[in-house]
């Protein structure tokens, strides 16, 4: 079997998994609540922004974390909110876990 049918299967069995049809059906009904889709739109800009910061500068900026902080919890209030954030967080695991599978595998060439 060569790499790509390979890659091509694990491409579908990501699709088939758990993670990532509960991730596409919590993504699916966020994107129907206008209000809910925006709260998680404007709390991942802030993130985005503080990151950038944080890399630019090398230092965090307290105020924009307590910001984003406060507006984490605010969000984890609202169930579908959660449960999408719940998913999201275990898909990104679980792609995590094949990139590091991966990345172990030809450490020795990469390194």
């Amino acid at each position: 079997m060569n790499v790509y049918d390979t890659v091509n299967k694990l491409a579908n069995e990501i699709k088939e998994s758990d993670e990532y049809k509960n991730f596409k059906e919590a993504r699916k009904n966020i994107n129907l609540n206008n209000d809910y889709k925006e709260k998680i739109s404007e709390f991942e800009k802030l993130r985005y922004e503080e990151q950038i910061n944080s890399i630019q500068s090398g230092k965090s900026d307290e105020n924009k974390i307590k910001q984003i902080q406060s507006l984490y919890e605010e969000l984890l209030n609202i169930e579908q909110i959660k449960q999408y954030f719940d998913a999201e967080l275990k898909f990104n695991i679980l792609l995590g876990d094949v990139n590091k599978i991966i990345s172990d595998a030809v450490q020795d060439v990469i390194s």
